[in-house]
């Protein structure tokens, strides 16, 4: 495919430099078309006797093919530049935040493979820029409210307690729910200043060898109390694996997707957990039943913002998945996501040794 789009570049190159070609001919035609015309009518002849000198004709001659090639030129140039001018409209118009704005060329410039490579790849840009402004626009919103709820409830709790006249019991609930508040608050601020670390990191640092099983059984015991609570079933079904990892930036991998499996399983169900491992990677697959996602929100949930629950039933801001898929990016590794007859299952394939430590 490649291949083929430097074939079509390549012809478009030869395309143009043939026009520059023809110009200069015709421009050197018409010219002598010109100095035939004269010498019919007897105005060269009497240059050349009043002259006489050849070099006088030569320079005559130039001088036409220099304005017939420049006036050809500019008449080209203006049917070449409507593309380009179209183009650049459209780049100020995306700069101005109308992400609406698509590009078109004219049937005869858009039959050309490389003229409908540029339309393609504009029009694809310009539609990820409206779609990412969509999810950026609805993550405000939805994030301002996931965020205004517990500090309501914090709030409201807390009041209820400085007034007094509680029951042993009562206070004790009442500080279980701001505690509760509180680390719902700290958890969403925590994932987007992990979204925004790991976004800008380039190059992956703090390698080290690692236990990954040991790892995801840790992580597993730290959502203890999200799947107790809902009595779901965790089944681990892997023995010991060794990974050259960074082992900060993969525990968020696992508590986003367990955190995710635990959130959306009904309960009484199961959560799986699977590792599999060939000569140079590891394959974990975390999996949870009763639940389905999408084919169109299986294309967009790694996007960062994007939730899957339009409806917000479930507490989240849709940027754990877009953390996991960086984290994951970054370690030259794969995620995927299958979704049919109510079982989810995210696979994360990691290389045993990262490049970095090669």
């Amino acid at each position: 495919m490649k291949n083929q789009k430097r074939e079509y570049r390549w012809s478009l190159l030869l395309l143009i430099s043939l026009l520059v070609f023809l110009i200069l001919v015709a421009a050197v035609l018409l010219a002598v078309a010109g100095v035939v015309l004269l010498l019919n009518l007897g105005v060269i002849t009497e240059l050349t006797e009043n002259t006489a000198d050849i070099n006088d004709l030569l320079f005559f001659m130039s001088v036409i093919s220099l304005i017939i090639g420049m006036v050809l030129t500019a008449v080209l140039s203006s049917v070449f530049m409507g593309p380009i001018n179209r183009l650049i409209n459209l780049m100020n118009r995306l700069a101005s935040g109308d992400y609406s704005a698509r590009l078109t060329f004219g049937r005869m410039i858009q039959a050309h493979p490389t003229f409908r490579e540029v339309v393609d790849s504009v029009n694809t840009m310009a539609q990820e820029l409206e779609s990412t402004e969509l999810l950026r626009s609805d993550f405000i919103n939805n994030f301002s409210h996931e965020f205004k709820t517990p500090i309501v409830s914090i709030a409201g709790f807390a009041k209820l307690l400085n007034r007094g006249n509680l029951s042993p019991e009562q206070q004790k609930e009442y500080l279980q729910v701001i505690e509760e508040e509180s680390m719902r608050l700290s958890y969403m601020a925590t994932n987007v200043l992990n979204l925004t670390k790991v976004e800008n990191q380039t190059i992956l640092t703090d390698v080290s060898e690692f236990n990954l099983s040991e790892q995801i059984r840790s992580c597993v015991l730290l959502l203890e109390s999200k799947w107790a609570k809902k009595d779901l079933e965790l089944q681990l079904e892997f023995g010991e694996h060794m990974i050259c990892a960074n082992e900060e930036l993969l525990k968020q991998v696992w508590i986003n997707l367990l955190d995710n499996a635990v959130k959306y399983t009904p309960e009484g169900h199961t959560v799986q957990v699977r590792i599999s491992e060939t000569e140079d990677s590891l394959s974990a697959a975390v999996m949870n039943t009763g639940s389905e996602i999408s084919p169109e929100h299986q294309k967009r949930i790694f996007q960062k913002f994007y939730q899957a629950d339009e409806s917000h039933a479930a507490q989240g801001n849709g940027v754990g998945l877009a953390i996991v898929k960086r984290i994951v990016e970054l370690h030259k590794g794969a995620v995927s996501v299958t979704s049919e007859n109510e079982v989810t299952v995210f696979t994360v394939t990691l290389p045993k040794r990262s490049p970095t430590n090669t």
